[in-house]
């Protein structure tokens, strides 16, 4: 399914997404017809609408997209992608005029296998903007798994750990959860963990690994999947943990659409 808004969508309104990738957007996972944290994702598209156009998003509006795009019934993943299909290449100030795409296709079962990661020197543009700029982390992801691995965990130049390529990461270090304290884009999941299982905010670093008794990856299409190795430290593919914060995960009632 694909809408542009409320319409059909033609190539015409596609080609300066395609063309200047400029935009953002964001994910959520509908499961009979709710979806966790939904206020969450609206206010997400709101916020970076006036980041990126200077204008104010009409959340009803996106409500209404997303109830067309899922069914009442079963599991749907519903993207919402916001761009300016008039966007010039070489006036991108004259922005203003955002168009709400809409597109779904089935979620996958969960719980997912675990990830093995390898770590990657990278801070993405304007971290707390969910940018439909995507190439940088799909070529450090694509050559993580070139190299053997499931995916890119993201690290600055000091070592200090922020988030992977479309998801973010949390550590166990036998009494606390930590979430890595960093400039990255702060995930919908990662927000209503953190109301929902207490937890510490620090920095944590690749040489802090080794000490950690497990880590995890989230977003809203997987909720909460074990990490089972960074670079060569391992951790348990299974955690009592990483359970707990699933179940706590399942038991968040999703607002209706």
């Amino acid at each position: 399914m694909a809408e542009i808004n409320g319409g059909a969508v033609g190539v015409g309104q596609l080609q300066s997404l395609a063309l200047t990738n400029y935009g953002h957007f964001t994910t959520m996972r509908v499961e009979h017809g709710r979806v966790r944290g939904l206020s969450l994702h609206v206010e997400r598209l709101r916020r970076d609408c006036r980041a990126l156009f200077g204008v104010d998003l009409d959340a009803r509006r996106v409500r209404e997209a997303v109830r067309r795009a899922a069914p009442a019934t079963g599991s749907t993943t519903v993207r919402v992608t916001v761009f300016d299909p008039g966007l010039d290449l070489g006036h991108p100030a004259a922005a203003d005029d955002p168009h709400v795409l809409v597109t779904s296709r089935p979620a996958g079962a969960l719980p997912l296998p675990p990830l093995r990661v390898r770590s990657a020197a990278y801070v993405r543009d304007v971290p707390g903007v969910k940018s439909v700029g995507l190439f940088a982390g799909l070529h450090h992801r694509r050559r993580a798994q070139l190299d053997g691995f499931d995916d890119a965990l993201f690290v600055d130049t000091g070592g200090h750990i922020s988030e992977g390529v479309t998801w973010n990461i949390g550590f166990f270090d036998g009494s606390r959860v930590i979430w890595p304290e960093a400039d990255c884009l702060a995930g919908v999941t990662m927000e209503l963990l953190k109301a929902a299982h207490d937890h510490e905010v620090e920095p944590v670093r690749l040489a802090d690994l080794p000490v950690m008794r497990a880590a995890f990856a989230t977003n809203a299409a997987v909720g909460v999947r074990a990490v089972s190795a960074v670079d060569g430290v391992g951790f348990p593919g299974t955690h009592g943990i990483v359970d707990a914060l699933r179940d706590a995960y399942s038991g968040i009632v999703g607002d209706l659409v």
